[in-house]
């Protein structure tokens, strides 16, 4: 995770994250407000034992979005690692080789880095596991394209990392208007026994279906979320490894959305646990598993 020093509204993503908001605050006070909403949600990861590693994000580098690691990379349990295609050319600078370093001197293990950042050259995105749902155990990546998620990048990250790719296209009403939403893990979260999903924003029927066989056929069970409930970040969720048990971990405005019987399935698997994280949510249009670069690094 990284602890902001800049956070603010960019202005280079609002353009099709429709999850932005502006708030009437200056931006030291956003930044502020959004690093004590940071610390109190790592407190609480660390608090039912998730071990968490905070690296800082670096000032200089001025990267209002660097509280959303997951975005440019991800980590695999062989020791390799996806560095992506950013959207926002200020987003490209939280690439930073600091963070890998840091990984290793906690003791992981990389052996490949698969860096598919040539691609912004040519206009093409693939934002990490914003753009891709991996299910590490099936090997399938769950992907709905749009501005931020090109299909031939993410054919290329299949064939490297033997993924099968699932893939569709998710839509949101902006104005009257269905427009793709900007990241697949806002209408979508993909646990170990369950799947938490916005099946509305799934327009195609056979895209829809197609969706639905692959995760039926997982033995997921589907706990559908409303489009109303995605825009309280309710899909923007992740199944984490706590000191003995499991939790699924999630804004407290998208918990305070569930109804009780989404919660009580939900519940059938893990427990709950949700931060506020208001400022960040309004400003950054990204919630709590934005926030979580899972690492699968094996140990050195």
């Amino acid at each position: 995770m990284i602890r902001p020093v800049a956070f603010r509204m960019n202005e280079q993503t609002a353009v099709n994250n429709f999850f932005q908001e502006d708030i009437a605050l200056k931006n030291a006070e956003i930044n502020t407000k959004a690093q004590a909403e940071f610390d109190a949600f790592v407190q609480k990861l660390r608090g039912v034992g998730v071990h968490v590693i905070v690296e800082n994000d670096d000032l200089r580098m001025d990267t209002p979005d660097s509280i959303f690691p997951n975005n440019w990379i991800s980590f695999h349990e062989n020791g390799d690692i996806g560095l992506y295609p950013m959207f926002a050319e200020n987003r490209r600078r939280e690439r930073r080789e600091e963070v890998l370093i840091r990984l290793e001197n906690e003791g992981f293990k990389i052996n490949n880095i698969y860096d598919y950042t040539p691609a912004e050259d040519e206009g093409f995105f693939l934002e990490g596991t914003g753009s891709l749902l991996l299910d590490r155990v099936n090997h399938k990546a769950y992907c709905a394209l749009s501005p931020r998620a090109d299909e031939e990048l993410l054919i290329e990250f299949c064939e490297d990392f033997e993924y099968l790719p699932v893939i569709f296209t998710a839509n949101q009403t902006v104005d009257g208007k269905r427009v793709p939403i900007y990241h697949t893990n806002v209408m979508m979260c993909l646990a170990e026994e369950f799947c938490v999903i916005c099946l509305d924003s799934i327009d195609d029927a056979k895209e829809k279906k197609n969706v639905v066989q692959h995760l039926k056929t997982d033995g997921k069970e589907i706990i559908s979320i409303t489009e109303a409930q995605m825009h309280h970040f309710a899909g923007n969720m992740l199944q984490v490894q706590g000191r003995d048990k499991k939790y699924l971990v999630m804004s407290a405005a998208a918990h305070s959305s569930l109804t009780e019987n989404q919660i009580a399935a939900i519940e059938k698997h893990c427990e709950i646990l949700s931060s506020d994280l208001t400022t960040i949510e309004t400003c950054g249009g990204g919630s709590a598993r934005c926030m979580m670069a899972e690492v699968f690094l094996p140990k050195a």
